[in-house]
C-alpha cells in the first residue's frame, strides 16, 4: 500500500469539500486581550482582534489567575511529575477539586487533563460500572460525549435535540429495573441555545435515571457564582453528574465532573482516562482554582458579557446580517457554504485584521456554516464598529446572503 498517498487523498477530500483548517498563528497580549499579534505565512507580523475566542470573559490574562501561576511555579516547579495515583496529586489539585464541588453545591470533583477527556472517560466508565445501562443522548451532543457513549459499549438511544417528548418516549420502551444516563448541554455552543434541564431532571425523576450535564459553555457564565444554567434554573441540586471545562470561561486548561462522592470515587477508580493519564501541571490547577474562587464573586462581569453579547447581535441584525437564533453569549451569522465561509473568514482576518474561525463540518451540518461570534466584557464599542464595518465590506464583495 502506499501510505503516503493514503493520506494525501485524506487531505485531499477535506481540501475538496471546502472545509480544510488553517491554524492562524497568533501570540495573545496579556493586558490586552482581545488584541493580538498575528503571525503570517511570510513571517510578517500584523496586530488583528480576536473574535473567537472561548475564553469568554477574558480570565486567562487576569491577574490573579496569572499571579497564581507564576506562583505555583516558583513554590513547586512545573510539572505534576506522574498520574494522580503515582505522584501527580498535589494539594493544588486537592484544592481545586474542593473549590470546584463546592461551585456545583456537589459532594466532590475529579480533575481531568480537558473537557474532552472528562466526558469520554467518565461516560464510557459509567457503562462499565452499570451493567445494561441505557444511554439516552441529545443528538447535538459534543463529540466527546458521543466518543464516551460508544466507548461505554452498552445500548444507546439518540433524542432528538430538546425534544423531551421524544426523550419520554424513548424511556417508556425501556426496561423499568434498566439503569439509564441521559446525556445531554445546557448551552450548545454553536447554535446558542439551552437544553431543557429541569424537564430532563422531571423525566429523570420519573423513570429513574442518572443525568449527565455538560456544563462547558455555561461555568462561569450563568448563574449568580457562575455554576452554570443548573445553577441559575435552581435545578442544580437535581443533576447527578455534572460535567465542566477549566479552558473556557475559567481561561485556563483541563476538564473535570462533580458529583455524590461515591459516584466520582467509582470514577476516580475505575477510568482509564483518568489513572493512565499524567495529571494537570499544579501552576494550571493553582491558575484555575484563582479564577473559579474569582468569579464565584463576579456577576457583575457575567451581567455585563450578557449585555456585549446582546448589543452585538442587535447590531449586527440592524445591518442585516443573517444572525441565527441564540438566547446565550453566543452569536452565530449563518453563511451556508464551506468555500464562502472559508473565503469570508480569510478577507476579515487578510484585509482588516479581524480573526474569526470559519466554522463548518463535521463541528456543524453540512449546509449550515457560519461564522462564530463570542464577543467578551473586553470588546469595546469601537471594536463592534470595526468588526461591523469590516463585515459590510466583506460580505458586500463576495454578495453573501443578507438578512431578509
Amino acid at each position: 500500500m502506499d501510505y503516503p498517498e493514503a493520506f494525501r487523498a485524506a487531505v485531499a477530500r477535506v481540501r475538496a469539500e471546502g472545509r480544510y483548517r488553517v491554524f492562524a498563528n497568533l501570540r495573545r497580549r496579556k493586558g490586552e486581550f482581545p488584541r493580538a499579534r498575528w503571525r503570517t505565512a511570510d513571517g510578517d507580523v500584523r496586530e488583528v482582534t480576536v473574535w473567537c475566542s472561548n475564553d469568554y470573559l477574558g480570565m486567562g490574562q487576569r491577574p490573579c489567575v496569572t499571579e497564581s501561576m507564576k506562583q505555583a511555579i516558583d513554590d513547586v516547579g512545573a510539572g505534576a511529575g506522574g498520574t494522580r495515583n503515582i505522584s501527580g496529586t498535589t494539594h493544588y489539585h486537592v484544592e481545586l477539586e474542593q473549590s470546584l464541588a463546592d461551585l456545583h453545591g456537589k459532594e466532590a470533583a475529579l480533575l481531568f487533563t480537558s473537557g474532552y477527556i472528562a466526558n469520554e472517560a467518565t461516560i464510557a466508565t459509567l457503562g462499565r460500572i452499570l451493567p445494561g445501562l441505557i444511554i439516552y443522548s441529545d443528538e447535538l451532543n459534543h463529540a466527546s460525549m458521543i466518543e464516551g457513549a460508544k466507548g461505554a459499549r452498552c445500548e444507546k438511544h439518540i433524542w432528538r435535540h430538546n425534544d423531551v417528548a421524544h426523550l419520554e418516549e424513548l424511556l417508556r420502551a425501556a426496561p423499568k429495573e434498566a439503569p439509564k444516563l441521559i446525556a445531554f448541554e445546557s448551552v450548545y455552543s454553536m447554535d446558542g441555545d439551552i437544553g431543557p434541564v429541569r424537564e430532563v431532571c422531571d423525566l429523570a425523576e420519573k423513570y429513574s435515571a442518572l443525568t449527565y450535564l455538560d456544563e462547558v459553555h455555561a461555568v462561569g457564565l450563568y448563574g449568580l457564582r457562575g455554576g452554570g444554567v443548573a445553577e441559575r434554573d435552581g435545578v442544580m441540586h437535581r443533576v447527578d453528574i455534572i460535567e465542566g471545562t477549566l479552558g473556557k470561561a475559567i481561561g485556563v486548561m483541563g476538564g473535570y465532573i462533580a458529583a455524590d462522592a461515591v459516584i466520582v470515587d467509582a470514577v476516580r477508580s475505575w477510568a482509564p482516562g483518568f489513572i493512565f493519564t499524567t495529571s494537570l501541571a499544579p501552576a494550571l490547577a493553582a491558575g484555575a482554582r484563582a479564577s473559579v474562587e474569582y468569579l464565584k464573586s463576579a456577576h457583575e462581569l457575567r451581567e455585563h458579557h450578557q449585555e456585549r453579547a446582546a448589543t452585538l447581535k442587535k447590531r449586527l441584525a440592524g445591518a442585516g446580517f443573517p444572525v441565527m437564533p441564540s438566547v446565550t453569549h453566543i452569536v452565530p451569522v449563518q453563511v451556508g457554504d464551506p468555500v464562502l465561509c472559508k473565503r469570508i473568514t480569510d478577507a476579515l482576518l487578510d484585509d482588516h485584521g479581524i480573526y474569526v474561525q470559519p466554522i463548518n463540518y463535521p463541528t456543524v451540518p453540512k449546509g449550515t456554516e457560519r461564522l462564530r461570534l463570542t464577543p467578551t466584557p473586553l470588546h469595546d464599542d469601537a471594536m463592534f464598529d470595526e468588526l461591523i464595518a469590516a463585515m459590510d465590506e466583506v460580505w458586500t464583495r463576495f454578495r453573501a446572503v443578507r438578512a431578509a
